[in-house]
């Protein structure tokens, strides 16, 4: 029975850019394709980070008994959408899979496939570094969304407080304070 690997951290955490490197350094894990009602933005393609969709969309997997699990952020935009789909992506018999989430999606994925089957890998950087970090990232876009990089911000402290961490079972941590070394912790730890 396979495992997933499920990377999670606060925003601006880099887990980004270490999902992408743990792919390249271990071939062998499969990749879930998540589905969100937020807009797509400029360097995305649909169907590789995302499935960009629509409410109508998301009702309808949860109406057939697909949605694994859904979670909607009132952003300053809009209300946006993010959810897991019971689509044929995920086979534990046939291996592993890394999967980036929620402290809150990663507790219905446990509840849907098992504790067992569920690997935690907690990233976590000092907020003063995160909040550089997601500044610099928006300041990138053609039309910089600086009241959601805020809101987010404060939600994280809430939705990745120590309370709730602690009662996910997450006790280990990756610190990306340097991305290299925090890569190979991770790597240590994700193994057939």
């Amino acid at each position: 029975m396979g495992k997933i690997w499920c990377l999670m951290g606060k925003s601006a955490s880099g887990k980004d850019s270490l999902y992408k490197a743990i792919l390249a350094a271990r071939p062998w894990l499969k990749t879930y394709v998540m589905y969100t009602t937020r807009p797509r933005r400029e360097h995305e393609t649909d169907g590789v980070a995302y499935h960009f969709t629509d409410r109508d969309a998301i009702d309808a997997f949860s109406a057939n008994g697909r949605l694994i699990e859904s979670r909607t952020y009132h952003t300053v935009h809009g209300p946006w959408t993010y959810a897991t789909v019971d689509d044929g992506q995920i086979d534990l018999d046939c291996g592993d899979y890394l999967m980036p989430g929620t402290l809150e999606s990663y507790g219905k994925l446990q509840a849907y496939f098992g504790r067992e089957s569920l690997v935690p890998v907690y990233v976590e950087v000092e907020d003063g570094e995160r909040l550089i970090r997601a500044i610099r990232r928006e300041q990138e876009e053609r039309a910089p969304r600086y009241a959601e990089v805020c809101r987010r911000f404060l939600a994280d402290a809430e939705d990745f407080s120590e309370e709730k961490l602690l009662a996910a079972g997450i006790t280990k941590r990756y610190n990306n304070d340097n991305f290299d070394r925090c890569l190979q912790e991770i790597l240590q730890d994700i193994v057939r």
